[in-house]
């Protein structure tokens, strides 16, 4: 496990490179795509199984900023399944290698390495591709599912007792049947523990011409190009509201009588056992505390 950081890296490389590179391609497309990538870590039974989903546009710019169309009119996929399989292996492979000759990578065995190298170069890998989505309120539904969640959500788990966590999984292999799996407390932590993401490792992430310098005028000049409405404006969802989204309690319920709601007067933080609104800080000098700061009313 100690080499995650390195190998989820070269996973969203690879995959932006196989992407880009096709779609660099005249015969299948001759403009940048852009694309938007989510690592997820783990199967239904919570099994270490690290993977990148990656959402692709339905066509590209090219070096002037045109739209181009996509060029298979099959609707379909944009580039051969067997293609983006072969390439992405070439890729991944030459990508780990190089992090091996830099002696990068914290190896038991080098000898198993290298013959792990030489067998997975002779396999077919493979390449989970679907068809368009039907608009972006399924995109939206679609990247939901993998944004914000670690490995398991709340409820699927169906029972806990002194000595076992039962919760629901799907099993791929048997008709997606929702099947119940128990498993022992230590067995359960030790399985969700793999899916806790290196320290500041980003999940989300984009490439082609979606990647961050200049994004939204590329995207508005497509907008124009396509006859498209203009983007939506970002909504701040204050804090409250998401939390009632996602667990279903409403906090601003006054926890005393259930019926009064609670109105924010001020955020209050304990620094250094001393309370102080947050309104009142040195935004320069976080924890150098102000003259006058602390909350006596509260």
């Amino acid at each position: 496990m100690g080499n995650r950081t390195l190998l989820f890296g070269i996973l969203f490389d690879a995959s932006h490179e196989t992407l880009t590179t096709l779609s660099a391609d005249d015969k299948w497309l001759g403009a940048q795509c852009g694309i938007t990538s989510i690592l997820h870590t783990n199967g239904q039974d919570l099994s270490f199984h690290p993977h990148v989903h990656c959402i692709v546009s339905g066509g590209g710019i090219d070096e002037h900023g045109k739209w181009i169309a996509e060029k298979r009119k099959n609707g379909k996929f944009i580039f051969p399944r067997p293609l983006l399989e072969q390439t992405f292996r070439d890729l991944f492979l030459k990508k780990l290698q190089q992090l091996h000759r830099k002696q990068l990578l914290q190896l038991v065995d080098e000898t198993a390495f290298v013959n792990m190298v030489t067998v997975l170069q002779n396999m077919q890998w493979n390449v989970y591709a679907k068809a368009p989505f039907g608009g972006p309120e399924q995109i939206v539904d679609y990247l939901g599912n993998y944004t914000h969640k670690v490995a398991i959500t709340a409820q699927r788990i169906t029972e806990i007792t002194k000595d076992s966590i039962t919760f629901n999984y799907k099993d791929y292999r048997d008709n997606d049947k929702v099947k119940p799996m128990t498993l022992s407390h230590t067995e359960f932590i030790r399985r969700f523990e793999q899916h806790i993401l290196p320290k500041r490792f980003v999940k989300i992430r984009h490439a082609g011409f979606l990647t961050n310098r200049n994004k939204m005028s590329r995207i508005q000049s497509i907008l124009t190009q396509l006859n498209l409405p203009n983007a939506m404006p970002k909504v701040k969802v204050p804090t409250t509201v998401l939390l009632l989204i996602t667990t279903g309690k409403d906090v601003t319920i006054c926890p005393k009588c259930g019926t009064g709601k609670m109105v924010r007067i001020a955020t209050i933080l304990n620094i250094k056992g001393q309370l102080v609104n947050i309104d009142e800080l040195n935004r320069g000098s976080p924890t150098k505390l102000p003259k006058n700061s602390i909350c006596k009313n509260l």
